[in-house]
């Protein structure tokens, strides 16, 4: 099926259904903070992530089925299971486990826009573990990015230094840092990027599973929980992805199509607002304003910018 192939041969360009895939994407990662919500109304944070990751790594698996690359990626796991059991434990556990915390503590506007922050981490960190240089404009960009944190987080009193619910905030933020760590070991990872993804969840899953058992609760779920995680897990942790890696395989132009990834915050308000319910403050618009500016100042001169990676 050539809509998913993702050989090593050199695909065949085509800008038109490279759009079409990113902007696809897009609107999808726009649904994905009120799909959390609304889920963690009826769920755990970890009941949420086992039954999304177990759904996750269902489709991930029929899509290569799809491709015939399945058996593929089950034997390989013999040579790559150590390094997809230690990126299982970034993701999908620890990073989705810190994530939908942050989510059932904080507004959606709030946990948004905070988690959105992940590439001004990834920057940061690329310093001391890839060895990377941050310029003039680079930290220019982490200033008003994090100024839009501090503006969001304190609902538009960034001098009262007062914030709505400082362990949600500091689980959003820890989770921009389990995110970029994922990416940045994610540079060193030579396996085919999509059988990557599917054996990391799959070694995750068993890891999934015992910290539910653990942490609980275990019980019957609720079928809006199920639906609302299935929907997480298919289209959050896997389609999307799949989708993005085709957009960037089908694009000579892979800045000006990273670049439709800032749509996505400000969509994913409008969706909070009419399908969660939250009146949004004018302190999360400029908060987010500020964000988007930060990111865009640091991806601007950068060969595919935000392409690179998922939006997280």
């Amino acid at each position: 099926m050539e809509s998913w192939s993702l050989s090593p041969i050199r695909p065949v360009k085509d800008e038109r259904r490279a759009t079409l895939f990113a902007l696809a994407t897009v609107l999808l990662w726009s649904t994905v903070a009120s799909a959390f919500k609304l889920s963690l109304r009826h769920l755990a944070p970890v009941e949420l992530l086992v039954y999304a990751t177990g759904c996750s790594t269902l489709v991930l698996g029929l899509l290569l089925v799809l491709q015939r690359k399945l058996l593929t990626a089950l034997s390989g796991l013999r040579q790559s299971w150590g390094l997809a059991l230690r990126l299982g434990v970034l993701n999908p556990l620890l990073y989705y486990l810190v994530l939908f915390k942050a989510y059932d503590l904080l507004p959606a506007q709030l946990a948004q826009p905070l988690n959105y922050t992940w590439a001004i981490t990834l920057s940061l960190l690329a310093v001391p573990l890839l060895g990377q240089a941050i310029g003039r404009r680079q930290w220019l960009a982490l200033v008003i990015g994090y100024g839009g944190v501090l503006v969001i987080t304190t609902e538009g009193k960034p001098w009262a230094l007062q914030f709505s619910d400082p362990l949600g905030v500091a689980l959003a933020l820890f989770s921009t840092v389990l995110w970029a760590l994922y990416w940045i070991f994610n540079t060193r990872d030579r396996r085919d990027p999509f059988v990557a993804l599917f054996q990391n969840f799959l070694c995750g899953l068993p890891l999934v599973l015992l910290c539910w058992l653990l942490i609980g609760p275990v019980r019957r779920p609720p079928v809006e929980g199920l639906l609302g995680a299935a929907y997480v897990g298919a289209f959050e942790m896997g389609i999307c992805y799949v989708l993005w890696l085709m957009a960037l395989k089908k694009t000579d132009h892979a800045a000006r199509i990273g670049n439709l990834i800032f749509l996505s915050p400000f969509l994913s308000l409008l969706l909070i607002h009419f399908l969660v319910g939250e009146e949004i403050l004018p302190s999360t618009f400029v908060g987010l304003a500020l964000i988007v500016g930060g990111l865009a100042l640091q991806n601007t001169g950068k060969p595919g910018g935000v392409s690179s990676a998922a939006a997280g």
